[in-house]
């Protein structure tokens, strides 16, 4: 599928996310926005395979003895050790791992994004709507240093520290656009930005250090 997003010049990074403003929303289906969408959660939900599962210990009397929980990451842990291993022993990123960790993020963002009320467009599980996410493929050989994955985790460590405290605003952003789009039925402008930018830079955070599709270090900006 071709990107509805032309890159900016040299200068475009690799991972990149728009969202078309809305000029009006719907007062009543954002009001009951957290109801509409727990049927597309539940998909998304099972689409990546989050699962958890406990083991306990009971002696002959009935008393617990342990208990362990595990946690599976699920499809995103799978694809980003997987991938992890291919660009280390084989310096490759096989092109349908690409193509379904595209598709795959598409789909959660159009969920983020009708959860955090910026469409009133119910989330598709394929076409792209008013939220359009782009990633570049690599090549793994000529793009990807083999050893590099192995410690980006430590090198975006200050985008994770910007992040935690950036995606408290937007939560914040958030729910002042929820009064903001009952009363008035309109999304703030300067608040949409605000959300979208947070969107886009945990993105190209992901896209470097998660779906490790570029080694180009993510810039510090919402834009």
């Amino acid at each position: 599928m071709s990107s509805p997003i032309p890159p900016a010049g040299a200068d475009h990074y690799p991972a990149r996310l728009q969202v078309a403003y809305p000029e009006r929303l719907n007062r009543l289906t954002s009001f009951f926005r957290l109801l509409w969408i727990i049927p597309i959660a539940i998909v998304l939900s099972a689409l990546s395979g989050t699962a958890t599962s406990t083991v306990r210990v009971v002696n002959e009397n009935g008393e617990v003895l342990s208990r362990s929980s595990d946690t599976a990451g699920g499809i995103v842990v799978g694809l980003f050790l997987a991938t992890l291993l291919m660009i280390l022993f084989r310096q490759r990123y096989p092109r349908w791992w690409f193509d379904f960790a595209l598709q795959f993020h598409r789909f959660s963002t159009r969920v983020a994004a009708y959860g955090a009320l910026l469409t009133d467009r119910y989330p598709s599980t394929e076409d792209e709507q008013s939220v359009h996410l782009d990633l570049d493929y690599p090549d793994a050989r000529r793009d990807l240093n083999r050893w590099l994955p192995l410690v980006k985790w430590i090198l975006v460590i200050p985008h994770l520290v910007v992040l935690f405290f950036l995606c408290i605003g937007a939560w914040v952003a958030i729910i002042i656009a929820w009064f903001a789009i009952l009363f008035t039925g309109r999304y703030p402008r300067g608040l949409f930005d605000y959300v979208v930018g947070v969107g886009r830079w945990a993105l190209r955070v992901n896209a470097y250090a998660g779906l490790l599709i570029t080694d180009r270090y993510p810039p510090f900006r919402l834009s």
